[in-house]
């Protein structure tokens, strides 16, 4: 793990002592320099669960990805820095109120500080901006309002829409897993027909006034509150990319 160019990466500069200070600071620089996003999934390119890989995408391409790598590559970030990590399997809502996918579904961490655990996760698109406390209760984070519950075994973690109901994003226990069962779900992403991530591309990254979205072929900007929306062709897609991301024209391996 090459540290010093990982930081680059991000136009970090902050502490690296581990601590919540640091961990708050690198939460919140990832989620606005590194993107969510699964193009590779769209080029034909596999995606495997390995750290150098994804060290080489991320930090020496300027690429994004999907929950696998990201969080993957911070937990290796994290814990060469000489914090305590663990690997969690989240199962992600489909319907908002009570439906998950299965296990392994999404790959999210627990940080353990001197003050107790802590929920991480630079691999989820338009989640909580800076960590959050692993504990019952609410939380505003980014200008949202963030609700964890704790049902059993199980951990449910939500986020309030603007007309004030619940949206449930995802349910998680704190069973540590190894980075190696998840690679069952990480192919099921890439090659199912039932996968979220085959039906349509998508590169979003967090931005200090909001964010910015590819779908598809709709470039969708919210700056301060304020949402726009304008359809692209190829030629402008690439541009996009290069524009709002830093990331090269995609193309198919040969």
């Amino acid at each position: 793990m090459d540290i010093g160019q990982y930081f680059q990466r991000l136009g970090y500069e902050g502490p690296r002592e581990p601590g919540l200070e640091t961990l708050r600071a690198l939460h919140l620089r990832h989620l606005e320099s590194v993107p969510f996003e699964n193009l590779d999934i769209h080029s034909q390119r596999p995606i495997v669960l390995d750290e150098a890989a994804f060290f080489d995408k991320v930090v020496r391409h300027r690429r994004g990805g999907f929950c696998y790598e990201l969080n993957g590559l911070f937990a290796a970030l994290l814990r060469a820095l000489g914090f305590q990590v663990t690997y969690l399997s989240g199962r992600v809502s489909t319907d908002g109120v009570q439906d998950t996918g299965p296990e392994f579904d999404h790959l999210l961490l627990e940080v353990t500080l001197d003050d107790g655990p802590w929920l991480v996760d630079v691999g989820f698109g338009d989640g909580f901006a800076e960590p959050l406390p692993l504990s019952t209760g609410q939380w505003t984070s980014g200008g949202q309002l963030f609700r964890l519950e704790q049902h059993g075994n199980d951990w449910a973690l939500s986020r309030q829409k603007p007309d004030g109901a619940w949206m449930l994003l995802y349910v998680f226990s704190r069973v540590p897993r190894r980075l190696e069962a998840f690679a069952g779900m990480c192919r099921y992403h890439q090659t199912s027909p039932d996968s979220f991530f085959l039906k349509n591309r998508l590169c979003t990254r967090k931005t200090a006034t909001g964010r910015v979205t590819l779908s598809g072929n709709r470039l969708i900007v919210t700056e301060v509150g304020q949402r726009t929306e304008r359809m692209l062709g190829a030629e402008e897609f690439e541009q996009a990319l290069l524009e709002h991301f830093g990331m090269p024209r995609m193309r198919r391996p040969e």
